[in-house]
């Protein structure tokens, strides 16, 4: 695929549909999008599950907003394009393998678990029950003043470096 100068526009309304969808009362996902959008979202590394995920936090929770998806999803197209040359993780992970939800890092709780969930978004390998940026991961990275999109590219940066985001984290703690 070449990079398309005009690819945001395409998801705009795609991420417009889902979350109109969504607010409509329709939870199934299945019925979503057409093969052509679903097409896209494939094309820049995303999986239907993940636009419905956003449009289920915004429409419940307020959050994440069309900016912060679109950040996170630039992040994950970028990774995808770049550094998977357009080929998926074939490998899924189940929420039963992520790191538990209070385990901590040097005192810190939910970063082991931050960074598997980025980890596996970045690559494209999240199960459907598990979602990079859900009110857990937002409530750690308002903690620690992170942006969202910041911690996948800094996963992205160090290859998962449990230190080196520990460095980050400690540093960018307001």
């Amino acid at each position: 695929m070449t990079p398309s100068y005009l690819w945001t526009q395409q998801l705009r309304p795609i991420y417009d549909k889902a979350v109109d969808l969504y607010r409509q009362g329709n939870r199934d996902l299945e019925s979503y999008f057409t093969p052509e959008e679903t097409s896209f979202l494939t094309s820049i590394g995303l999986r239907p599950i993940n636009l419905y995920d956003y449009a289920e936090d915004l429409v419940n929770y307020g959050e994440p907003e069309w900016n912060t998806v679109l950040l996170i999803v630039a992040a994950r197209r970028d990774y995808f394009l770049y550094h998977q040359h357009e080929v998926t993780a074939n490998t899924v992970t189940n929420a039963a393998e992520l790191p538990p939800k209070p385990e901590e890092l040097d005192g810190i709780p939910w970063l082991p678990r931050i960074i598997a969930k980025a980890t596996c978004f970045l690559k494209g390998g999240l199960c459907h029950e598990i979602m990079y940026g859900c009110g857990g991961d937002r409530r750690f990275l308002k903690e620690h003043d992170i942006h969202p999109a910041d911690f996948l590219r800094m996963v992205w940066a160090t290859e998962g470096d449990h230190g080196k985001i520990l460095t980050f984290v400690r540093n960018t703690k307001a």
